[in-house]
């Protein structure tokens, strides 16, 4: 008997589309990936995408319009399984590092000035569970191929994701880096979730969070080893927020600062 293949679709709203094109630039893998399921929507990849009921949609990029609200909505209405690729989609991405914080219009009309546009209406970029249910997430700036090929392979049969589950300071010390920390270097490594091989550290330049948040990380105890170190809370919270997004918001509502 002929096994059903799944019907997929992905979409990409506000990014750099690095998670789609990691996909794309799957080569090895790419034949069996396309084979294995139906992609019936992917606008990077094929000329004919159809929009019908889907079993799964991967959905990169952060929502930023009152038209990107509603197209994720429709998606979502007609797909089973709802799985967040790329840390824009997750979190909010690098474009939500001020969220919740205000003043979002006066940045916007610096961007755009007097501008007057029509088309759509814009608002503080988002990460899309803001707005529908997501079954999973698979973070990274980009995606790791390996990571993300691992975690749809189970999908597909049925099961949830296995995502790594430690952070970029577990890869450093695999590599014998030298920690950044003990130099007094600004680094979010032990705050970061691990995927991307550690590879700012690698070439001695700090982690900057662009994985987001380990879900076992202490914030708090980070904060104030910053604080001794010399940093100030203005520069702590900003580079937390970088990548943090929605995730990082109510950690800092709650924080008391020294």
């Amino acid at each position: 008997m002929k096994k059903h293949k799944l019907k997929v679709g992905i979409y990409g709203f506000t990014g750099c589309a690095g998670d789609q094109l990691t996909i794309l630039h799957s080569e090895d893998e790419l034949l069996d990936f396309f084979s294995s399921v139906e992609i019936k929507s992917f606008l990077m990849a094929q000329r004919i995408n159809e929009e019908e009921n889907l079993d799964i949609a991967l959905i990169e990029g952060s929502i930023t319009t009152q038209e990107q609200k509603e197209k994720l909505k429709e998606i979502a209405s007609r797909t089973k399984i709802v799985v967040a690729i790329g840390i824009c989609s997750c979190y909010g991405g690098i474009q939500s590092m001020k969220l919740g914080l205000g003043g979002w219009e006066n940045r916007f009309k610096k961007v755009y000035g007097k501008t007057e546009i029509s088309l759509t209406t814009a608002f503080e970029s988002q990460p899309i569970d803001n707005f529908v249910k997501v079954d999973y997430y698979i973070p990274g700036c980009p995606i790791e191929k390996n990571q993300f090929l691992k975690a749809f392979s189970r999908i597909i049969n049925g099961n949830p994701p296995e995502l790594y589950r430690f952070p970029v300071c577990t890869e450093c010390k695999w590599k014998e880096n030298e920690c950044l920390l003990l130099k007094d270097i600004l680094c979010l490594g032990p705050l970061t979730a691990g995927g991307c091989g550690a590879v700012c550290p690698s070439y001695n330049l700090p982690c900057v969070g662009c994985w987001g948040p380990y879900e076992e990380a202490n914030l708090t105890s980070e904060y104030y080893l910053l604080l001794e170190k010399g940093f100030s809370p203005e520069e702590i919270v900003r580079k937390f927020r970088n990548f943090g997004g929605k995730k990082i918001i109510e950690y800092f509502k709650n924080l008391k600062r020294k």
